[in-house]
C-alpha cells in the first residue's frame, strides 16, 4: 500500500512539473483581464470539476478577489441572474467538452462577459470559446484506468491557486486583509483583536506591601487570576504568583516570618493594552507565563490583565 501511495505522488507531481512547464504569457492577461473587471470572478464546473471550482472560488473570495461558484446546472435554471454583465467568468472543464458547461456559452455571450476557460484541451469547444484559457492538459491521470480525475484535478486545483495567488500579489494583499476575511479564525484573533479587548479590568486583586501571609493568601483566592499585584493601579512594585508562593512555602515553611517583599517578582512582565493578542500571546509562550499585566511599563501604571487561561 505504501508503494501505491507513493506511485500516486511522483504521477501527480510530474503532472503538476508538466502543467508548469506550459504556462505562458496567456496566464498574465488572464490575470491582467480579472484585476480589470469591476465585477466578481464567476467559477462554473460541474462533477469533480465542479468541486475543484468551488475550492477555487473559496480562495479567491478569502485572498482578495471577489469570486462565488454557480452550479451550471442550478445556473441554467435560473441562477444566471446572479451573473452581471461586468463579471469574468471562469469556466472549468477538463475535456472542454461538458455539456452543462457549453449549455452556457451562448448565455454568456449575449451577457458579454469576459470568459477564461481552464481545460486540458486547448482545441477543445470551451478554449475556442473563451477569451483566454488556460492549459492544464496532463500526461496521465494517477488512476491506473486512467479513469477517475486525479492528477487532472490537483492541476486544475494548482491552476486556480497559481491564480488566486497572483491577483493577491498583484493587488498587494496583506496579512491585516487577510485576517479581514477571517475574523472568526485564529489568524483574524491574532491580527484584529487587541489586548484591550479581551483583559480583564474589574476587581483586579492589588495588595499592600505590608499585608500579612493570611492577606494575600485571601487576596489571590478572591482575584481568581493566580496571582496579586503589590502596590495600587496608578505604580505596582511586583507581583505574586501561584507560583512565586509555592517556592516561597519550600524554602520558608513558617509563614509568620515571611513578607511580600520577600516572595514578589519585581520586574513583571507589562504590555500595552494596544498591542494585538498575536503578539501577547507569543510573549507570554518566550517567557513562559500565563499572565500578561497591561498598563505601561515606564511608569508601571496598571490598566488590566491578560491571561491565556483564566481560573
Amino acid at each position: 500500500m505504501k508503494d501505491i501511495a507513493k506511485k500516486v505522488f511522483d504521477i501527480e507531481i510530474e503532472s503538476l512539473q508538466y502543467v508548469a512547464g506550459l504556462i505562458d504569457d496567456e496566464f498574465a492577461r488572464v490575470v491582467d483581464a480579472v484585476l480589470k473587471s469591476t465585477g466578481k470572478l464567476v467559477v462554473i464546473g460541474i462533477g469533480k470539476s465542479g468541486l475543484i471550482g468551488k475550492k477555487i472560488a473559496a480562495t479567491l473570495a478569502s485572498t482578495g478577489t471577489p469570486s462565488f461558484f454557480l452550479h451550471p446546472g442550478e445556473a441554467f435554471h435560473g441562477d444566471l441572474g446572479m451573473v452581471s454583465a461586468n463579471d469574468v467568468v471562469l469556466l472549468i472543464s477538463y475535456s472542454g467538452e461538458t455539456d452543462e458547461v457549453l449549455k452556457l456559452i451562448p448565455y454568456l455571450k449575449w451577457n458579454k462577459n469576459v470568459m477564461i476557460g481552464i481545460t486540458g484541451n486547448p482545441l477543445s469547444t470551451v478554449a475556442k470559446n473563451c477569451s483566454y484559457h488556460l492549459n492544464i492538459k496532463v500526461e496521465r491521470e494517477a488512476c491506473p484506468l486512467e479513469l477517475a480525475p486525479t492528477s487532472s484535478t490537483t492541476a486544475a486545483l494548482v491552476m486556480g491557486d497559481a491564480l488566486a495567488i497572483a491577483l493577491m500579489e498583484s493587488r498587494n494583499f496583506q496579512q491585516h486583509d487577510f485576517a479581514r476575511f477571517h475574523p472568526g479564525g485564529s489568524l483574524g484573533r491574532k491580527l484584529l483583536v487587541k489586548v484591550k479587548d479581551l483583559m480583564r479590568t474589574e476587581k483586579l486583586p492589588f495588595i499592600n506591601e505590608e499585608a500579612s501571609f493570611m492577606d494575600l493568601l485571601l487576596r489571590m483566592s478572591e482575584g481568581r487570576l493566580g496571582m496579586v499585584m503589590v502596590g495600587d493601579s496608578s505604580r505596582i512594585k511586583g507581583v505574586v504568583t501561584d507560583g512565586d508562593l509555592r517556592r516561597a512555602l519550600l524554602k520558608h515553611p513558617d509563614t509568620s516570618t515571611l513578607t511580600i517583599a520577600e516572595i514578589m517578582t519585581v520586574n513583571p512582565v507589562i504590555i500595552n493594552e494596544n498591542e494585538f493578542v498575536g503578539y501577547a500571546e507569543q510573549l507570554m509562550l518566550e517567557k513562559k507565563i500565563t499572565t500578561l499585566l497591561v498598563g505601561s511599563a515606564s511608569n508601571r501604571s496598571i490598566t488590566g490583565v491578560y491571561q491565556i487561561y483564566t481560573a
